[in-house]
C-alpha cells in the first residue's frame, strides 16, 4: 500500500507539470513526513551524501570535457576523418556521421552533446550530397544515443553509484556492444543505400585516412589517457574525469586553437617558407611522439619497480628523435636543402608559437569563451546533479521502506525467472525512459531492481548495460526522448517529422536491444577478462 502511495505521488506530481527533480524530493518529504516512521533529518542526509558521493563527482568533470570537445573544431575533424575510412562505400557520408558519433561518444560521455556536436555539420554535409532531410535527421538521432553507451558515460557512472559496481568493469562493459551497435547501424544504412542508390565518396586513398587520423589524433588520444590511466590503475574514473577536463580544454585552446586568444592563428604561417615548414613539421612529429611515449609507458609501467622514468625518456628520446631526422632528411632531400638547415629554419617557427602559447596562457583559462564553456558545463552538471540528488532520495525512501525486497519476495513467488524478468526490466525502462531523464531514471529503478537481479543470478555489469541500452533508446522515442528535441533544434524540423525520420533505425537498435538482452557475453567478456569478475556484497 505505501508503494502505491509513493508512486502516486510521483505521477500526480509529475501530471501537473512539476520538475522531475522536484517531482521526486517532494513526494519523498511528503511521504516520509506522513506515512514513513522515517526521521525527517534523513532527507538532509541522504540529500548531503549526494554531494558526497566519491563515484558521482566524475559527472562535472566528464560534462566540462565534453563541453570543451563540443566547441566545433573537434567534431569537423572527427567528421573528415570518418569520411575517409567509410565513404567511399554506398551511402558512405551517412556510415561516415554513424563513426563519427561513436568516436565522439568516447569523447563526451553525453548523447545530447554527441547529437549536437556532429549533427550540426554532418546533416549539413549530407544534404549538400543529395540524402534527403528526414533520413539524416533519423540517423544523426540515432547514432547520438552512442554517447552513452560507449565509454566514457555518465549514465554509467549513475548506475555504478546507485549499485556500487566497478565503474571501471561498467566502461570496459559498453565497448563491445557499443561497438556492435554502431556496426548495425552502418550495416541498416549500407542496406538502405544499396536499395535507393544513395551516393558513395570517392576513395581518396590511405594517405586521406592518415592525414584524418593526424587532424583529429589530439582529441581521439583522450580516449587513450581515460581508459589507458583507468586500467594501467593510474588513477580512478573520477580522477580519469578530472584529467580528462583539463586534457580537453588545454587542447581547444593551445592546440587546436578552437577558442581563445590564439583562435584562427595557425601554427604555420602561409610566409614560412617551405625549408622551415619541413623542419617545424618533423620536429612536431618527434616531439609529439615523445609525449604520447611517456604517457603510455606510464600507464603501462605505472606498477613497475625495474622500469624508471629516466629510462623511459630516453627510450622515448631515441625513437623520438628518429622519427623527426628521417622525416626531415626525406622532405628536406626533396627540397635539396640538408637536415640541419631544415632545423634551423623551423626554430623560428617555434620560438613564434611558444611566445604566443605564454602570452595568451592567462587570458586564454579566463577569457570570455573559457567562463562561457565552464558556465555552460556548470549549468548542465547543476541540472543533472539535482534530478540525481532527488532521485537518491527517492531512492533511500524506497529502500527505507522496505520496498525492494517486497518486490523481490512477490517476483520470486510468483514464479519469475531470470529470462521473464528481464523482459519486466525492459518494458519498465522502455516505458519510463519515454518519460524522464536516464539518469534520474536509473537512480529510482536500479536499486530496486538490482537486488531481484542478483537472486536470479543475473550479473550486475550484465544488467547495467542492459539499462544503459533500454536507456538509449528512451533517448529517442517521444513524448521526452531528448535527443528527438535536440536534432528538431538543430534541423528546423517539428518534432513529428524528427520522430517519423528515427523511427526505422530505432528498429535496429530493438533487435540490439534483444542480443545484448539475452547475450550476456557481449557484456561481460571484455571487463571480465581484464578486471576480473564483479564482486557484489550481500
Amino acid at each position: 500500500m505505501e508503494a502505491l502511495i509513493l508512486f502516486a505521488m510521483v505521477l500526480g506530481l509529475l501530471f501537473i507539470g512539476l520538475p522531475v527533480g522536484i517531482a521526486l524530493g517532494l513526494s519523498s518529504i511528503l511521504f516520509i513526513t506522513f506515512f514513513s516512521h522515517d526521521s525527517l533529518s534523513s532527507v538532509a542526509i541522504s540529500l548531503f551524501g549526494a554531494g558526497q558521493h566519491y563515484t558521482l563527482l566524475a559527472i562535472p568533470f566528464f560534462i566540462l570535457a565534453s563541453a570543451f570537445m563540443s566547441t566545433g573544431g573537434v567534431a569537423k575533424r572527427l567528421i573528415n576523418f570518418a569520411i575517409a575510412s567509410v565513404g567511399h562505400f554506398r551511402g558512405g557520408l551517412a556510415m561516415a556521421s554513424v563513426l563519427a558519433c561513436m568516436m565522439f561518444a568516447a569523447l563526451s560521455g553525453s548523447s545530447p552533446a554527441t547529437v549536437v556536436a556532429i549533427g550540426t555539420i554532418a546533416i549539413a554535409g549530407m544534404r549538400q550530397v543529395g540524402y534527403s532531410k528526414e533520413f539524416a535527421s533519423g540517423i544523426i538521432a540515432n547514432a547520438g544515443t552512442l554517447g552513452i553507451l560507449i565509454p566514457p558515460s555518465i549514465v554509467m557512472v549513475v548506475y555504478a553509484a546507485s549499485t556500487n559496481v566497478s565503474v571501471g568493469r561498467m566502461f570496459l562493459a559498453g565497448v563491445i556492444p557499443g561497438l556492435l551497435a554502431g556496426g548495425m547501424l552502418m550495416l541498416a544504412i549500407y542496406v538502405v543505400a544499396r536499395v535507393k542508390g544513395l551516393p558513395a565518396e570517392p576513395w581518396k586513398g590511405f594517405g586521406a585516412i592518415v592525414r584524418g587520423g593526424k587532424e583529429a589524433g589530439w582529441g581521439l588520444f583522450l580516449i587513450v589517457i581515460i581508459m589507458g590511466g583507468i586500467y594501467g590503475g593510474v588513477f580512478t574514473p573520477t580522477e580519469a574525469a578530472v584529467v580528462a577536463a583539463v586534457y580537453s580544454m588545454l587542447i581547444a585552446l593551445f592546440v587546436y586553437r578552437d577558442m581563445g586568444p590564439l583562435k584562427e592563428t595557425p601554427w604555420v604561417l602561409e610566409s614560412d617558407g617551405a625549408v622551415a615548414r619541413v623542419g617545424f613539421n618533423g620536429s612536431v612529429y618527434g616531439v609529439s611522439f615523445f609525449l604520447v611515449w611517456m604517457i603510455m609507458s606510464f600507464f603501462a609501467t605505472a606498477d613497475s619497480e625495474t622500469v624508471t622514468a629516466g629510462e623511459r625518456a630516453l627510450w622515448g628520446l631515441g625513437i623520438g628523435l628518429g622519427i623527426a631526422f628521417f622525416y626531415i632528411y626525406k622532405r628536406g632531400h626533396d627540397l635539396h636543402e640538408s637536415m640541419l638547415r631544415c632545423l634551423l629554419a623551423g626554430l623560428p617557427v617555434w620560438r613564434r608559437n611558444l611566445v604566443a602559447v605564454a602570452r595568451a596562457f592567462f587570458p586564454a583559462l579566463f577569457g570570455s569563451e573559457t567562463r562561457k564553456v565552464m558556465l555552460e558545463g556548470t549549468k548542465t552538471t547543476v541540472m543533472l546533479m539535482f534530478i540525481i540528488a532527488n532521485a537518491l532520495l527517492f531512492a533511500h525512501t524506497l529502500s527505507s521502506e522496505r520496498i525492494p525486497q517486497v518486490v523481490t519476495e512477490w517476483m520470486l513467488g510468483v514464479g519469475f525467472n531470470w529470462f521473464t524478468f528481464l523482459i519486466a526490466v525492459n518494458i519498465l525502462l522502455l516505458i519510463g525512459g519515454q518519460f524522464m531523464e536516464p539518469s534520474g531514471l536509473l537512480v529510482i529503478v536500479a536499486p530496486v531492481v538490482f537486488p531481484i537481479a542478483m537472486e536470479l543470478g543475473v550479473d550486475p555489469i550484465h544488467l547495467g548495460i542492459i539499462m544503459v541500452v533500454n536507456m538509449e533508446i528512451g533517448m529517442i522515442t517521444p513524448p521526452i526522448g531528448l535527443n528527438l528535441f535536440v536534432t528538431s533544434g538543430i534541423t528546423g524540423m517539428s518534432l513529428a517529422r524528427v520522430v517519423k525520420a528515427a523511427m526505422p533505425f530505432v528498429a535496429v537498435l530493438f533487435v540490439f536491444l534483444i542480443l545484448v538482452t539475452y547475450v550476456p557475453a557481449l557484456s561481460t567478456w571484455l571487463p571480465y577478462s581484464i578486471m576480473g569478475p564483479e564482486l557484489v556484497n550481500p
